[in-house]
């Protein structure tokens, strides 16, 4: 399939690899824009099964002190 898909881009080589790249380049792009963050909302990896760790009372940072 990738070498029918080389062999139908015009040009020499060279054009044909840079073709090649920026059909690459923009499957990447499609991915990471619109078809990953849509399909995280379906998977399970986001889910946590630890609970938040909040408290009210104020933190003291008690650390070292150099004089």
């Amino acid at each position: 399939m990738y070498a029918w898909l080389f062999r139908q881009l015009p040009g020499p080589l060279a054009v044909q690899i840079l073709l090649s790249l920026l059909i690459l380049a923009g499957i990447v792009f499609v991915l990471m824009q619109f078809v990953f963050p849509w399909l995280s909302q379906y998977s399970p990896l986001n889910d946590s099964t630890l609970e938040a760790m909040t408290s009210s009372a104020p933190v003291r940072d008690e650390g070292t002190h150099y004089e």
